[in-house]
This record gives C-alpha cells, sequence and structure tokens, in this order.
C-alpha cells in the first residue's frame, strides 16, 4: 500500500515537474492558437461578404480565371492571410521539433538535472513518459485546432479559380490529418536529437536540418506523384480533351497510337482542328490523352503523408526510449 501510494506521488511529481518545465510553451501555444483562430474568423467573414456581393456567381469551376464584364480583369478573392496560415502548419514540425523536441530532454541533459530526478526513484522511462506525454497531447491539440481553422477558413474558396485549389502547397501540406502527424514527427525528431546531441544549441540545429529537409523531401514526392500516381484521360479521335476541372496536372500531354504507344504531343501540336485530324491520321495516332490526380486524391496524399510520418513518429520515439538505457 505503502509502495503503491510512494509510485503514486511520484508519478504525479514527474507529471508536475514537466509541467513545470513545459508551461510556458503550452501557454505559447494556447497563445498562438487564440490569435490564429480570431484572425481566421475576420478574414474569412470579409471573403464571405465578397462571395454573397454577387460578384463571383457567374464563375464557373476550373482552373480558368473569371474576369469582370466590364473590365476584363480577372476576379480574385483576398486569400493571402489563408496562405500564411498554409505556410505556418508546413513550418510547424520544424517550429515544434526545433523549440519544444529538441529542449525535451536535451535541457536535462545538458544542465545535468536529470540526475537529481532520478535519483529520486523515478525510473528513466516515466521521466520520458512524462515530458513526452505533455508534449504530444499539447502538439496534437496545437495542430489539429490550426489544420481546421485552415479548412474552415479554406471551404468557401477551395477548388475555385478566384480561391485555392486543392493541390496548391499550402492547401495539400497545410491542411488535414497530416499536419497533425508531421508536427508529431518534428516533435518525435528534436526529442532524439536533444537525447543524442547532449547540447540544446546542437540539437535544435539539427532538428532544423532533420524536419526541414523531411519537410521539402515530401513536396517532392507530391510533385512527381511519386506516391500518388496520377491518372491517365483520354480521348478518342481529334475530339477535345476531357475537361481540366479540378483536376492536378502533370503537364504531361500526348498521343496514342492503335498499337497504345504513347508520344508526345509535340508530334502533332495543333488544336482540335482539321490540321490536327490530319497530322493524327498521317501518323497513325487514334487517340489523345492526358495525365493528372483528380480531386478526390487529396485525401490519398493526406492520408499517404499521415502514415509515412505518423509511422516514423512512432519509429523515432522507440528508438528514443532504447537508447535511454545506455545515454542517461
Amino acid at each position: 500500500m505503502n509502495g503503491s501510494l510512494r509510485t503514486g506521488s511520484l508519478w504525479h511529481g514527474s507529471l508536475w515537474l514537466a509541467w513545470r518545465q513545459q508551461r510556458v510553451l503550452v501557454g505559447v501555444g494556447a497563445a498562438a492558437l487564440a490569435t490564429a483562430a480570431a484572425i481566421a474568423a475576420y478574414n474569412r467573414s470579409g471573403m464571405l461578404d465578397a462571395l454573397h456581393s454577387g460578384l463571383f456567381d457567374h464563375c464557373g469551376t476550373g482552373p480558368l480565371y473569371c474576369t469582370q464584364s466590364d473590365t476584363g480583369v480577372p476576379l480574385l478573392l483576398d486569400i493571402e492571410p489563408l496562405k500564411f496560415l498554409g505556410t505556418l502548419n508546413i513550418v510547424l514540425p520544424v517550429i515544434i521539433g526545433v523549440f519544444w523536441g529538441a529542449p525535451l530532454l536535451g535541457r536535462d541533459r545538458e544542465l545535468g538535472t536529470h540526475r537529481m530526478v532520478l535519483a529520486q526513484g523515478v525510473s528513466r522511462g516515466r521521466w520520458f513518459a512524462s515530458r513526452m506525454a505533455l508534449a504530444a497531447v499539447t502538439t496534437v491539440a496545437v495542430s489539429s485546432v490550426l489544420a481546421g481553422l485552415f479548412a474552415w477558413w479554406w471551404q468557401p474558396a477551395a477548388d475555385r479559380s478566384y480561391g485555392l485549389f486543392w493541390y496548391e502547397n499550402t492547401a495539400l501540406s497545410g491542411s488535414g490529418p497530416s499536419v497533425v502527424a508531421a508536427a508529431l514527427f518534428g516533435l518525435a525528431a528534436g526529442t532524439l536529437l536533444g537525447l543524442l546531441a547532449r547540447r540544446v544549441l546542437a540539437a535544435m540545429g539539427l532538428t532544423l536540418l532533420v524536419t526541414g529537409a523531411t519537410t521539402l523531401l515530401l513536396h517532392w514526392t507530391h510533385r512527381t506523384r511519386l506516391l500518388v500516381p496520377p491518372h491517365t484521360y483520354t480521348s478518342a479521335g481529334s475530339t477535345p480533351k476531357p475537361p481540366m476541372d479540378e483536376k492536378w496536372s502533370t503537364g504531361h500531354y500526348g498521343l496514342i497510337t492503335a498499337s497504345g504507344r504513347h508520344d508526345d504531343v509535340m508530334n502533332c501540336p495543333f488544336p482540335s482542328s482539321t490540321q490536327l485530324k490530319e497530322c493524327m491520321a498521317q501518323h497513325g495516332y487514334v487517340a489523345r490523352f492526358y495525365e493528372a490526380n483528380p480531386a478526390s486524391d487529396y485525401w490519398t496524399f493526406q492520408w499517404t503523408d499521415t502514415a509515412l510520418l505518423g509511422g516514423l513518429a512512432l519509429l523515432l520515439t522507440a528508438v528514443t526510449m532504447l537508447l535511454l538505457r545506455r545515454r542517461v
């Protein structure tokens, strides 16, 4: 009984110490959320007023801009603040990794204060779990709210020529569950590097490099469609191609022979016309094609990124726990 009470007291003492050490960061996160929510509410209200003014009613779907009938000037919403929030969500794993993950164990290691905690009978696993649990819960809360704010703000202007298409970087990487997984990856990477580097400043620098490189690498996989291949859309003969609408084009267009071979579009660089028909007949082409990802692939990108980054976060956390016995 006494042992149980002592264990419970130590456990709560470890949590209390974790809260004491991280309460400033929790407060900063709460203040950032309140500011982001106020900015989103103000700007979304202005966006809705513009959309309800009737100015955009004649605009159709698709990537082509619609214009003012009297001046010919393209009609665009002011979405720069929305893009700024999306950019903040993209760099969130870097911010959390550098300023929260790297010092999480690294500061105690650098100052040697962990020895005092462990001398009180707290195990290494409990010392790590108490710090990581508070940091992870706060990271999930902050990233979830920021991703939700982006989605709520973006929805009225989603996939419109005067708004923001799903495949633009700030929408594809700055919204959805992948924002949460990326933030947890940043926290896990910073924590592991803080344990390994023994110096907080060095760990922060390494975390900046690792999380920044991972973010850029993920964007590269999006652009190359490495993890989510595009679909091929075809049109028979020289009839007009299926409309692009909300699809994300790869920029790869071409012509198809009767045997199914795909050739470059420059072999017959003509729009739908008599010249195109003559050129296709001369070269034996029977159809045209283009490659693109449909709007429904937004969720395929999202869940692929979430699985990849979430898996990396779990792996790095497991490695950190295994290394605690040797390095602390």
